[in-house]
C-alpha cells in the first residue's frame, strides 16, 4: 500500500471520528424499563385497568411496517380493546424477551426517554390453532411522568395472514387414488420384495435422498447407502412378502407444486440364523419431479423389531 493511499485513509478516519457527538446514555436499567415491561404483561394477560394506567391519553400505537403516510396509529382505547381481542382469540398468550436479548433505554440530552425491546410473543389462535411464535421489536417514548406515549411495533405480518386464511375452507390440488406415479411406487416395492435391488432404485433420482425413523434429524442417505444397506439386509432376512394397507393417495399440490405419493405397507421378514418372523409397519412418503421419478423417500419406520433376539 503506497505512501499517500495510507494518508488518505488516516485522514478519512480522523474526519469521520471528529463529527462524532454525544447525544445523551443509554441505559440497560432504568424505570423506564421497568414500566414498559410491565404495561406489556398487563397487555398480554388483559388487564385493562392496568394497562391504561401505564398509556399516556395521547397515546399512540403505531405500526411500524405500515408504509401509508398519513396512518396515526391506534388510539389508547383501540390499544385497550386490543388487549381484550388478543386475549378473547388467544390462548397460552405470552410476551417474553428474546434469548440472549435485552432492552434499551435512552436518555437524550434533550430529554427525551426512549425504550427499545427485542420481544419474543408466543400463543395460539383459539378458532384455528394455528401457532403464534414470532419476534417483536419494539420503539417507545416516555413523558417526565413515566407514561408512555408512543409505540411503535416492528414485527412479522405472516402469521396474522396465516390465521386469516386458515379461517376459511379452500383447495390445494387434486387427490388420487390411481396415478402413474402410484404405478411406480407400486412397481418399486414390488422389486424390494423380491430382492430386486437393481429394479427397485432405478425408479429414484440419482441424487435421492433417504430418511426413516431411525435416523437422526437432518440426516439422510444417498441413493448408493440405501441401496447397500437394503443388500445387507437381505445376508440376514428374508422377505416373506410386503403386503399393501388401504391404498395410497397421490398428491398434487397447487402450492409449492409438489408431487407425493403417500402409501402404507407390512413389511413381513423372516431372519435366515432361527427363523424369527417380524412384522414392520410401513408409512413412506414419496416426492416426485416432473418426469415422474422419485426424488425422495421419507420412511416412518423403525426396525427396531428386527434387532432384538
Amino acid at each position: 500500500m503506497n505512501k499517500q493511499l495510507i494518508l488518505v485513509m488516516m485522514l478519512f478516519t480522523v474526519f469521520m471520528y471528529s463529527q462524532t457527538k454525544k447525544n445523551g446514555k443509554i441505559y440497560s436499567e432504568h424505570p423506564a424499563i421497568v414500566v414498559v415491561e410491565a404495561m406489556q404483561q398487563a397487555f398480554i394477560k388483559g388487564d385493562t385497568t392496568a394497562l391504561a394506567g401505564f398509556l399516556h391519553d395521547e397515546f399512540r400505537a403505531i405500526n411500524g411496517m405500515n408504509s401509508n403516510p398519513d396512518a396515526k396509529g391506534a388510539s389508547k382505547q383501540n390499544f385497550i380493546n386490543q388487549s381484550k381481542f388478543w386475549n378473547n382469540n388467544v390462548n397460552y398468550l405470552s410476551i417474553e424477551r428474546s434469548e440472549g436479548a435485552y432492552p434499551d433505554a435512552l436518555e437524550y440530552d434533550d430529554g427525551q426517554i426512549w425504550v427499545q425491546t427485542w420481544d419474543q410473543m408466543t400463543g395460539m389462535h383459539k378458532g384455528t390453532g394455528v401457532k403464534l411464535d414470532m419476534p417483536i421489536h419494539r420503539l417507545f417514548t416516555l413523558n417526565k411522568d413515566n407514561k408512555i406515549s408512543r409505540m411503535i411495533t416492528y414485527d412479522d405480518g405472516v402469521v396474522f395472514r396465516g390465521i386469516g386464511e386458515a379461517r376459511n375452507p379452500r383447495t390445494n390440488g387434486n387427490l388420487y387414488n390411481q396415478h402413474e406415479n402410484i404405478n411406480t411406487v407400486r412397481k418399486m416395492v414390488g422389486g424390494l420384495e423380491h430382492g430386486d435391488s437393481d429394479a427397485a432404485f432405478s425408479y429414484f433420482t440419482d441424487n435421492a435422498r433417504f430418511t426413516n425413523l431411525d435416523m437422526p434429524r437432518g440426516e439422510s442417505n444417498t441413493l448408493e447407502q440405501e441401496k447397500e444397506n437394503f443388500n445387507k439386509m437381505l445376508e440376514s432376512w428374508d422377505i416373506d412378502s410386503i403386503d399393501i394397507v388401504g391404498y395410497p393417495d397421490y398428491l398434487e399440490y397447487e402450492i409449492g407444486n409438489g408431487k407425493v405419493v403417500q402409501s402404507w405397507w407390512d413389511f413381513n421378514v423372516k431372519r435366515k440364523s432361527d427363523g424369527k418372523k417380524v412384522s414392520i409397519p410401513v408409512l413412506l412418503i414419496h416426492d416426485f419431479n416432473d418426469e415422474g421419478k422419485i426424488t425422495r423417500e421419507a420412511g416412518y419406520y423403525t426396525v427396531a423389531a428386527m434387532m432384538k433376539k
